[in-house]
């Protein structure tokens, strides 16, 4: 069968789809989490359509299930649970200590364990992602968990002295923000979503998070671990359109802390609803045109690995992901003669198959968009240099390696986010320095090189317009541990295990003058036990 006929053909049939991959439907989410309670929605449904199209005649989009359509009273009442929680930082889960507040965490953690096959299950279906890496995901997730909680554990050890500066006796440590609203992306509905609802929760902020519109249904197994794990009003979830939920959440002026991870044109919508914007605490994950920059002694077969990781790994749907790639002109033909073959290689197919890279794409209308920024590439003199490449069959788009590309081109200033993958030359290194210099994004650059001289000679400027400076690597997120943000419209505050525990708080003291009276009452409060706050507990 030819290449074109396997891709007309890309979808199967139900019946041969492996049983232990098959969802029963439908799924009709129903439940959802307010106030302690899985409480069941009445009102009408959203329909939840699968990346995975049915076979035979013009392909249409497998409808999975539904999930509930909320209105803005649904998301006022999950406000209200939230502040309850929190009572001006009064409530039971902001003052509880800290050591029993991870006790609640590592419960969930073990909870969540549980549910792990058919959360995979739901990534697959929903988004689209290969079997390999959602399972990835949600050990990534659970593992970022207990990251989380022994960062926590340091953080408080550190904190569990006194300070006495000039006659003054203090002890510092991070206190909770209040509400945090979550709302994580369509490409990571896990994992990024979790790496910021979890330290909002450990540190002591009550939470409402509204999943993604794409993989909405994969948090649905872990609701109940949600009730089980965490006091009555401590998480909260909405769902629906936006606007409608989040919109007026916003403009209630009680949302104290912003978690949010998408376009910098819905983050900028967001903070401006807020009545008093100035007492929002924000931490924004948003786009990126990260660049790989090939110089003219790079080592071709490690460029052209990471560099097809880079662009290709989910499709290309990561922010992190190489969305251009520069190439001098003196190694383009070589660089190409290798890279092209790459891409050819990668297996292609549903999530569920053994070892497939490139899998259906999960937003309404992405082919469509990705086949008009190639086509107008080519009007403009750029090529496609991969068989097949640009080719739509319903929600599948086949990746295309298109060459040359050039300013006024659309894949040469917009951020893809898909399997697309532009590549353009440059003679001095001042003009793909410039790209980065001119973008309005500033996540992370890849340079591949061996002469540490050039290297370090573009490292000094590049760590001033970007937030990570890949070196013979693909860009990316991890190790957790290792800070993640961008400058520009890239991102807002800085998460990582220990940044975000930072983020969703702020540091708070007690302090006395050092004299008999105060020392004496200090030191009843700590050794009786009397605060949560004021105390020398050290935590194993």
């Amino acid at each position: 069968m030819s290449l074109s006929e396997r891709l007309r053909t890309i979808f199967p049939a139900w019946d041969l789809i492996p049983e232990p991959h098959r969802p029963q439907l439908p799924i009709e989410q129903r439940e959802y989490l307010l106030g302690g309670e899985i409480r069941t929605w009445e009102g009408p449904l959203d329909p939840v359509r699968s990346c995975v199209c049915a076979p035979g005649g013009p392909p249409q989009q497998i409808v999975l299930g539904g999930c509930p359509l909320m209105t803005a009273a649904d998301s006022a009442a999950a406000l209200e649970a939230a502040c309850r929680a929190y009572d001006h930082g009064r409530g039971g889960w902001p003052t509880m200590p800290v050591a029993e507040r991870i006790r609640h965490v590592e419960e969930f953690a073990w909870r969540m364990k549980e549910k792990r096959e058919e959360v995979v299950r739901l990534l697959m279906w929903e988004i689209g992602k290969s079997l390999a890496d959602s399972r990835k995901e949600f050990d990534r997730t659970v593992d970022y968990i207990v990251d989380t909680v022994d960062a926590l554990k340091d953080l408080d050890r550190i904190s569990s002295r006194f300070t006495i500066e000039q006659g003054i006796i203090g002890q510092i440590r991070r206190a909770p923000l209040g509400v945090a609203l979550c709302m994580g992306p369509y490409n990571y509905p896990l994992n990024e979503t979790f790496t910021t609802l979890i330290p909002a929760l450990i540190m002591g902020n009550t939470v409402i998070f509204k999943p993604a519109h794409l993989g909405v249904l994969l948090l649905r197994p872990l609701l109940e671990a949600f009730r089980e794990s965490f006091p009555p009003g401590v998480v909260n979830t909405v769902y629906g359109d936006g606007p409608t939920v989040i919109g007026p959440l916003m403009e209630s002026g009680r949302i104290d802390c912003l978690a949010f991870i998408g376009s910098s044109k819905v983050a900028d919508i967001l903070k401006h609803q807020h009545p008093q914007p100035h007492r929002l605490r924000s931490v924004l994950g948003l786009g990126a045109k990260n660049a790989a920059i090939i110089l003219p002694d790079a080592d071709l077969d490690t460029a052209v690995t990471e560099c097809v990781l880079g662009s290709l790994s989910y499709n290309g749907q990561r922010c992190t992901a190489l969305k251009i790639l520069f190439v001098h002109r003196s190694i383009i033909d070589a660089f190409l003669a290798r890279f092209v073959p790459a891409v050819e290689a990668l297996a292609f197919g549903m999530p569920w198959e053994e070892d497939v890279r490139i899998t259906p794409l999960p937003v309404p209308g992405k082919p469509e968009y990705l086949h008009r920024i190639t086509d107008e590439a080519i009007a403009a003199g750029a090529e496609v240099l991969n068989e097949a490449g640009g080719t739509v069959s319903g929600t599948y788009f086949h990746p295309a390696v298109v060459y040359p590309v050039r300013p006024g081109m659309d894949l040469y200033s917009q951020e893809q986010f898909g399997p697309v993958v532009p590549v353009a030359t440059f003679d001095s290194i001042g003009e793909a320095v410039e790209y980065v210099v001119e973008s309005p994004y500033g996540q992370q650059v890849s340079l591949f090189g061996r002469d540490p001289g050039r290297i370090a000679s573009l490292i000094d400027p590049l760590v001033n317009q970007v937030c990570r400076v890949n070196i013979n690597s693909q860009c990316q997120r991890g190790p957790d541990t290792f800070p993640f943000t961008g400058r520009k419209n890239s991102a807002e505050g800085t998460l990582s295990v220990s940044d975000a525990l930072r983020v969703f708080s702020i540091r708070t003291l007690v302090a006395a003058k050092s004299h008999d009276m105060n020392q004496q009452i200090l030191t009843d409060i700590v050794r009786g036990r009397r605060s949560n706050f004021l105390s020398t507990d050290f935590i194993f």
